[in-house]
């Protein structure tokens, strides 16, 4: 086991730098740059040609693109994720800012999927064929069908005082006065905040992982290893989650997994339509602007994340599971 893991370690090397490379010759080699995306701060005031050319020396993009890569390869071993070129702050600084909001929201949506999913795939495999399996089955298919960014303009406009119901915010993760509420009142006021963004990111995974998880359950439910379970006289309820959920879950483990980079890259539909300043939203306007750092800083946590993520899942499975073990 330890050597599978420094191996797969090893092996993230290479795939870090193939991933960053490609990043960011794409981004650096399409159409245009920092000072003709449109960005206020750089625009506004009709820079001269010495400016722009200063601006270039000092944004490195004045050097060939494998210069640039290698500068920005020795600042991401010292952590430094340059300066914007939109407002010249720190991008380090502004991560720190969207990180937390990203991680508050898409970690409170994964973890509601998962608390849900598992017992309604579980419920739908053990019923398989009745009404609770047909009625569950058509409920979380209609969900799977909504687009997300569909079902939260209807939702603000249901009840986020669009037209009928004024009863969840619009906007942002707090108030305008939230700075002056109480411990208490702040955390409701950041859970009232929190409860639309939360379903829309909740609902549409919800379905997906409940149907994934019952066709896994009902193909462990027809395993020989059940029915001796069965006939050496066992409760069905340690049947099904003693023995049949464990190894069930194996293929959750692995989603689970995958998902994980979305808690630092976030969603850019949700965040913009709720104005949540988290990191989808932080990567859409650094999209948007040419911020080649920022875009960069983004880009590389999601894929230290994915990389961590697969091999966290594999970690899982042996722990699950003893018979999976790696030399």
């Amino acid at each position: 086991m330890r050597a599978y893991l420094v191996q797969r370690l090893l092996w993230m090397i290479p795939t870090f730098f193939g991933i960053t490379l490609i990043s960011f010759a794409l981004m650096h080699l399409a159409p245009g740059d920092p000072l003709s995306a449109g960005g206020e701060p750089l625009m506004g005031a009709g820079p001269s040609r010495e400016s722009i050319e200063a601006f270039r020396r000092t944004m490195g993009l004045d050097q060939p693109l494998p210069v640039r890569y290698a500068r920005w390869l020795a600042r991401i071993a010292t952590f430094d994720f340059g300066v914007s070129s939109y407002d010249h702050r720190p991008v380090a600084d502004k991560i720190a800012e969207a990180l937390p909001n990203t991680l508050l929201v898409s970690g409170l949506a994964l973890f509601f999927s998962y608390l849900l999913a598992v017992p309604l795939g579980v419920l739908g495999a053990v019923k398989r064929g009745r009404f609770v399996d047909r009625a569950l089955t058509a409920g979380l298919f209609v969900l799977y069908s909504l687009p997300a960014f569909w079902v939260a303009v209807v939702l603000l406009l249901l009840f986020g005082g669009g037209r009928y119901l004024d009863l969840f915010p619009m906007q942002g993760l707090h108030s305008p006065n939230a700075a002056a509420l109480g411990a208490f009142r702040w955390l409701l006021d950041l859970a009232w905040h929190l409860v639309l963004p939360v379903f829309c990111l909740t609902y549409a995974s919800l379905a997906s992982l409940s149907r994934f998880t019952r066709a896994s359950m009902i193909e462990e439910l027809r395993a020989d290893y059940v029915r001796t379970a069965r006939a050496k006289g066992l409760s069905e309820a340690r049947v099904v989650l003693g023995h049949a959920l464990r190894n069930a879950v194996l293929p959750v483990v692995t989603l689970l997994g995958l998902s994980l980079p979305h808690l630092v890259g976030g969603s850019v539909v949700i965040e913009q339509i709720f104005g949540v300043p988290g990191m989808g939203r932080l990567g859409f306007q650094a999209l948007a602007t040419r911020d080649y750092n920022t875009v960069m800083a983004v880009t590389t946590l999601a894929a230290l994340l994915t990389m961590f993520g697969m091999l966290l899942a594999d970690v899982g499975y042996s722990l699950i599971d003893p018979r999976i073990r790696r030399p």
